[in-house]
């Protein structure tokens, strides 16, 4: 099939780190591993982001245009022609960035329409966000099949299908061996390094950060050392929450992609607080690489890290929780070792690229 993957949210060749970008490239990987051609034209490409509610109205007037436009060339150009797709992929449609056009042109080109990633919020229905809340119903309603990948979206998405539209759970995936060959020859440090990635961005993520300060600060009689990975708008503030720390917390700034398994490779237990993180994508490099987790049991958090398995999850938020759970790994040892093995063994049965095209295989025949 020849494949027309939208990324409302941000695309696959975006220069901005994120899950979302990751996880586009993932699809994109995946698709063209199933011999399937994946497409892009510029008609389908939105302007990346979320913008603020009172755009939306805009948006939605300027992408009835920017629908007719890509429907009007479909029908213009021949059979063959490498623009010319018969699916309609959006990765990540919700209240904040939905899909505007897809519903549109596949209704009018009568061909399949597949979301992986879609959530629905009924509070969202009323005040500014209704009109990005109804665009994102649209789509579901459109949707031939949904792929769910947050355990947490599965009731709220089924509810809005028609009838004969079909749901199927892809569990959040990555190519997991550059992480396990990186980690191939690790050795244990003393003191243990504490590693954490994330953008350094204002709301949630900085709320992270500052969980993850006073957790090291409830550590201080202990040997450790730890380094962040990211950078971003807020990193003011996260430099100004870990001051008190000194240098036993250092700043990487932003890594790129291909140099990550290394760092995770050189470190010996992986922590984000994750305060209302949908899944995180780097929960699962991290246990590619034989890292144990401690994490803030949140969102799809539960679905990627297995408590007592491959990590330890503790109340969202609750920052002597999450420094008690790092403090038990650091007496522990052996129970860091019980776990990073536990960690890799799960992420490559469930959650690496080869058991994901399984699953993709299998929800695009339905679709035939």
């Amino acid at each position: 099939m020849r494949v027309l993957l939208h990324t409302p949210l941000k695309p696959p060749d975006s220069p901005i780190a994120s899950g979302d970008r990751e996880m586009a490239r993932g699809l994109r990987r995946l698709l063209e591993h199933l011999g399937h051609r994946v497409i892009m034209p510029a008609q389908s490409r939105v302007a990346p982001g979320v913008p603020e509610p009172e755009a939306h109205l805009g948006l939605e007037r300027r992408a009835r245009a920017q629908a007719s436009r890509l429907i009007a060339r479909w029908r213009a150009l021949p059979p063959r022609h490498p623009e010319r797709f018969d699916l309609w992929f959006t990765y990540h449609s919700w209240y904040r960035k939905p899909d505007w056009l897809g519903p549109t042109v596949t209704r009018a080109l009568g061909l399949a329409y597949l979301v992986a990633e879609a959530s629905h919020s009924p509070r969202r229905a009323q005040g500014p966000t209704r009109l990005g809340h109804r665009a994102a119903e649209r789509a579901l309603a459109a949707a031939d099949l949904v792929l769910t990948l947050n355990p947490r979206d599965i009731a709220g998405v089924r509810m809005r299908l028609r009838p004969g539209a079909h749901q199927l759970r892809l569990p959040p995936f990555i190519d997991a061996t550059p992480f396990q060959a990186a980690a191939s020859g690790r050795q244990t440090n003393d003191p243990p390094l504490l590693m954490s990635v994330g953008m350094m961005r204002h709301r949630d993520k900085l709320e992270s950060y500052r969980v993850l300060a006073k957790a090291f600060a409830l550590l201080a009689d202990r040997r450790w050392r730890a380094v962040l990975i990211g950078d971003g708008p807020a990193r003011a503030e996260v430099e100004a929450l870990m001051a008190p720390l000194g240098a036993r917390v250092r700043f990487a700034g932003a890594v790129a992609h291909d140099a990550l398994p290394a760092l995770y490779a050189a470190a010996d237990l992986y922590l984000w607080p994750a305060i209302n993180e949908a899944y995180g994508m780097a929960f699962l490099e991290a246990q590619a690489s034989g890292l144990p987790v401690v994490a803030g049991c949140t969102g799809g958090v539960p679905a990627v890290v297995a408590d007592g398995v491959s990590g330890i999850l503790t109340p969202i938020g609750d920052a002597a929780a999450f420094a008690a759970a790092v403090g038990r790994l650091l007496d522990d040892p052996a129970e860091r070792a019980r776990l990073g093995a536990g960690a890799s063994r799960r992420v490559a049965q469930h959650h690496d690229e080869r058991a994901a095209a399984r699953a993709l295989q299998t929800a695009l025949r339905m679709l035939r």
